[in-house]
């Protein structure tokens, strides 16, 4: 039906992804840590992404003269499973956790492209001079949507995202947070909550 794993394989790659949660996948790094080669790390991490369990999401590709990373950013789907691999037992646990942020942007990606249209492209754009937005959406008849994604409620865009905005000039552009609120941030951005958010996007 499909190829073998080692059992003990696949619980360490599980545990490493989750670890680098909504990080650049490396599959040099994952292949030396587990002692097999890159090539079995890609085709291992293919069939994860087949059966709908990872997200490979890919990087934005333009012309804009800027040196793009290449490289695509890696999730386990279910933040549920992240927060199990980790042994976080609970909400409280969780909150002190160092994979806390990359676990929200991870259920935020998922949440929003599920509610997008169909036929939506994803992705994110990052520079190697440190402009990055977390998820670019290319919507059918609504064109790009940018979005910054930060768990705190009170949390503002860093550099790096304006500096993003000015190279893709989105049609939309928002802060996905964890609040409920939405209002009017500085250069056309928006903040809003995520259900909210969903529900925009579902809309369309």
């Amino acid at each position: 039906m499909g190829p073998r794993i080692p059992a003990e394989t696949l619980e360490r790659l599980w545990t490493m992804l989750a670890r680098e949660q909504a990080a650049l996948l490396n599959a040099s790094r994952l292949a030396t840590s587990l002692m097999i080669s890159a090539q079995t790390v890609t085709r291992y991490i293919d069939l994860l992404v087949d059966l709908l369990l990872v997200r490979r999401l890919q990087p934005f590709h333009t012309d804009v003269g800027k040196r793009l990373v290449r490289s695509p950013k890696v999730y386990v789907r279910d933040s549920g499973i992240v927060h199990a691999l980790l042994g976080i037992a609970g909400h409280n646990a969780l909150s002190g956790h160092p994979v806390v942020g990359a676990s929200w942007e991870g259920f935020v990606v998922e949440n929003l492209i599920a509610a997008a249209p169909a036929r939506t492209i994803s992705s994110f754009y990052r520079t190697a001079a440190g402009a990055e937005i977390d998820l670019v959406l290319e919507i059918p008849g609504h064109g790009l949507w940018a979005f910054d994604i930060k768990r705190s409620q009170s949390a503002n865009p860093e550099k790096g995202f304006y500096l993003a905005v000015r190279d893709l000039h989105p049609d939309r552009q928002f802060l996905v947070n964890s609040g409920s609120e939405r209002y009017p941030m500085k250069e056309g951005l928006e903040a809003i909550g995520l259900a909210e958010m969903a529900a925009v996007l579902g809309n369309l």
